[in-house]
């Protein structure tokens, strides 16, 4: 006899019933009870180890909005305020540096330039004779003093949100500088500046709100992609949030899991949807009058 014989087919079965993937059990039968414990029981199933899959994103998704947050919010700010500062100056010095070091982290993967912040991090540490900067995780404080608490949690998380400010701030530059551009040469614009008005109040009452629109827009759909793709970001930092947790799922064949963040992906692009539409809205009042 085998060392390690194999379980009866009905504890197999009693397993595949339990996480609901069970190939035995029509598709429309499974599909039905996953939709009916989703929205009854918060019930998203379970993982191949038979931990449940809710939980387990829930714990993750607040370390992921306390990582992407603040990078995404000055990502959005840096790229827009550095993509018009480039467009009011098209072809300077200025612009041409700018450019040039945008095009150039633009191509630099994560992983690079997290291990280039992580090295620079832990060499302004040893020169300081203190811990400045913590390489991983989110937390690291156990006391119960509000002040420290707050504290260590920002020296762990300046480093991730250094790493993903970057690519976002360099996309924004780029794509705010074509859309501002295009705008400016716009009829509208030039008969303004043909009138009398000066550049840059041009730019601020008629070129600037209209090249926002398409900028706008994009930020609001990349919602979901922010969340998933910081995967390498949260590795490389050792940040159990939704990215890594992502690709867990995938190379353990989690099926539950993939579907759930999947499903949170579908929910963060509606969300960006409606928000696209606000913001479009807001900017743009031939939208709110039609």
């Amino acid at each position: 006899m085998s060392r390690h014989p194999h379980p009866p087919i009905a504890s197999i079965n009693r397993s595949l019933d339990l996480a609901n993937i069970n190939d035995q059990t029509p598709v429309f039968t499974r599909y039905c009870r996953w939709i009916y414990n989703i929205f009854t029981k918060w019930d998203w199933g379970l993982s191949p180890d038979q931990a449940p899959v809710g939980p387990a994103i829930m714990s993750r998704i607040g370390a992921s909005v306390q990582l992407v947050t603040g990078a995404t919010i000055l990502g959005i700010v840096l790229g827009v305020s550095v993509g018009v500062y480039t467009a009011i100056r098209q072809y300077r010095w200025q612009d041409r540096v700018l450019n040039s070091t945008a095009t150039f982290l633009l191509v630099v993967p994560a992983a690079v330039l997290g291990l280039m912040v992580v090295l620079a991090a832990i060499s302004i540490n040893h020169a300081a004779g203190v811990r400045l900067f913590y390489v991983t995780g989110l937390h690291s404080y156990q006391g119960s003093d509000p002040f420290m608490f707050i504290l260590d949690f920002l020296q762990h998380l300046i480093l991730p949100t250094i790493v993903m400010t970057v690519p976002g701030m360099v996309g924004y530059h780029l794509t705010q500088r074509t859309y501002l551009l295009d705008t400016m040469n716009a009829d509208y614009v030039r008969t303004a500046r043909a009138k009398g008005l000066p550049l840059n109040m041009a730019i601020r009452r008629h070129a600037l709100r209209t090249s926002l629109i398409p900028t706008a827009v994009d930020v609001a759909f990349s919602i979901a992609g922010v969340f998933t793709g910081a995967v390498i970001t949260e590795t490389v930092f050792a940040i159990n949030g939704l990215g890594s947790y992502f690709v867990q799922t995938i190379m353990q064949n989690d099926i539950n899991g993939s579907v759930a963040i999947a499903a949170f992906g579908a929910v963060c692009t509606l969300v960006g949807a409606l928000l696209a539409d606000i913001f479009s809205a807001w900017l743009d009042p031939r939208i709110r009058l039609n």
